[in-house]
């Protein structure tokens, strides 16, 4: 692996924990209410759909 590819797979890896913690809003499950953990749970799905459309659009753009 040369090491342009290594700082994008880093980057990645720490995005997508970025996005995890945007959507609990840096709370643990533990101590949200339920309707938190919902919404939490929403952002996150929505978080991995924006993810999985940006991998796509980068495959086309090759």
């Amino acid at each position: 692996m040369n090491m342009n590819r290594l700082i994008n797979m880093g980057l990645r890896m720490l995005m997508r924990k970025g996005t995890e913690m945007a959507a609990n809003r840096g709370k643990r499950p533990e101590d949200m209410t339920p309707e938190e953990r919902a919404q939490s749970k929403n952002a996150q799905q929505t978080a991995r759909k924006a993810q999985r459309g940006l991998n796509a659009a980068r495959r086309f753009m090759r």
